[in-house]
């Protein structure tokens, strides 16, 4: 079957002629995420948040691409906008609370609650995981949805999964505001994303930039 979030960058659609046989619905519904991402993807540009270079990411992996989200999340409209999208695709899985790692999914989820109706929470760095801290609280069973901003290696989003798990909470969904991870991460939960790029990623022994002698950047930390 044909995932309907595997639109490639730029909007243009590929489709086999036997799934168009099977499915012709999926052709509308292509088109339509077709054209979600190019807004998406206006939005990123718009707010200067697509960065060329050589990055180190926060996953210790190296790209040419950064996506700095804070550069969308300034700007409370678009904010509200890419949470819709989140909140829209989610509003039939009675979703209880919407938890998010630290720093950008601290705003994520709470204005994905809110368009929801319901609760949000954040998980802080401690340890070398994450845990709630200052009274938050899960109830047992509670149905909740993960949302962070960039998945890359899924290392953060796997972290707030794990946090709600051992406070009892359920987990019914992860959505992201990119995913750069180019379908190598499977949380085993239904995952969405506002936007999908295919923007390489490198281990740092086999960086061409590094080989290349392209001046890595951190970015986040300082003026990097």
């Amino acid at each position: 079957m044909l995932s309907l979030q595997a639109i490639p960058v730029g909007g243009r659609i590929q489709l086999s002629l036997q799934s168009y046989q099977e499915q012709p619905h999926l052709i509308e519904s292509l088109i339509v995420r077709s054209a979600v991402a190019i807004e998406v993807e206006e939005i990123f540009k718009a707010t200067g948040a697509m960065l060329e270079g050589h990055f180190l990411l926060s996953s210790g992996l190296h790209s040419p691409i950064y996506w700095e989200k804070f550069q969308v999340l300034q700007y409370p409209h678009y904010t509200e906008q890419l949470c819709q999208m989140i909140a829209r695709h989610f509003q039939d899985q009675a979703v209880k609370l919407v938890a998010g790692p630290t720093t950008g999914g601290v705003l994520l989820a709470y204005e994905v609650a809110r368009q929801l109706g319901v609760r949000s929470i954040y998980a802080e760095k401690e340890g070398g995981t994450r845990v709630f801290r200052r009274g938050l609280s899960i109830s047992p069973g509670e149905r909740t949805l993960v949302v962070d901003d960039v998945l890359t290696t899924g290392g953060s989003i796997n972290e707030v999964i794990n946090a709600v798990t051992t406070r009892g909470g359920k987990v019914i969904g992860v959505a992201v505001l990119v995913d750069r991870s180019q379908g190598k991460v499977d949380f085993g939960l239904p995952l969405f994303s506002c936007y999908q790029t295919s923007a390489p990623n490198y281990k740092p022994e086999d960086c061409p930039l590094c080989a290349a002698g392209v001046p890595l950047m951190e970015p986040g930390r300082g003026k990097g």
